[in-house]
């Protein structure tokens, strides 16, 4: 499929995140001398850099190419079979509510850290962890309790893999016996067991939460989560159009 015959939303989409990732890249996207990135990547609610349209905007956000190119290859090869199938104002609901979603439930799970670090610290240490976000202003000697909550306050989650394991969840249920070339393996697979080995790498990844691996399994499974809520909703409206 070449990009001219792409549907109008997964196009759109795909211009507007190589847009965003260029602006980030070259700096020309800074705001007073503010990143991108702190300005558009999601942030948890407590932090001080956090704002409610970060939900959305997190989403065209990436935080390198490699990043931004797995994503929207997998947007260009799964995408376009759901939008012709179910039309562009559905897809793109779609895509945004998993997105948004996904967001939601890291943000949530990420709570459980936040309470557990509160409570290991006095109020004014709180503050200033808050407040020394805000700055960027770091110093050594800071109590653990400290570092690990301005690393939670101070870290945004960038990128569109929540709205697109959605994608890729959808594509498995509503395709699942279309067979998939998975790279670097060129073996052929049924999308509904692609699905499965994707979404059980999550869990695994989510579970082991490995010091270094600074990738958001939980927005991968709360993009999963979501785009089957809304698949089995759709699926009492629509037999046609949500079961193959």
């Amino acid at each position: 499929m070449n990009f001219s015959a792409l549907p109008t939303v997964v196009k759109n989409l795909l211009i507007i995140n190589v847009i965003m990732f260029l602006l980030m890249y070259t700096g020309m996207g800074n705001i007073m001398g503010q990143s991108m990135t702190k300005l558009l990547g999601l942030h948890y609610f407590a932090s001080p850099l956090f704002q409610p349209w970060q939900l959305v905007t997190h989403m065209f956000m990436h935080g390198g190419l490699g990043h931004l190119a797995l994503n929207m290859l997998g947007l260009f090869m799964l995408g376009p079979p759901l939008e012709y199938r179910w039309g562009s104002q559905r897809f793109l609901t779609f895509y945004m509510v998993t997105g948004i979603g996904a967001g939601l439930l890291y943000s949530g799970a990420h709570a459980f850290e936040y309470f557990r670090l509160v409570e290991l610290l006095s109020p004014a240490e709180v503050a200033e962890v808050k407040d020394r976000v805000v700055s960027q202003v770091w110093y050594t000697g800071y109590p653990e309790a400290m570092y690990d909550l301005g690393r939670l306050l101070s870290m945004p989650m960038v990128g569109a893999s929540g709205a697109l394991y959605g994608v890729l969840l959808a594509f498995g249920m509503t395709y699942p016996n279309v067979e998939l070339m998975v790279f670097p393996l060129f073996i052929p697979i049924k999308a509904k067991y692609f699905v499965l080995i994707l979404g059980g790498i999550a869990v695994a990844m989510a579970y082991i939460n490995a010091d270094g691996d600074n990738v958001a399994h939980l927005a991968h499974l709360g993009g999963m989560a979501m785009g089957y809520v809304m698949i089995r909703l759709w699926r009492h409206r629509d037999q046609r159009n949500f079961w193959q």
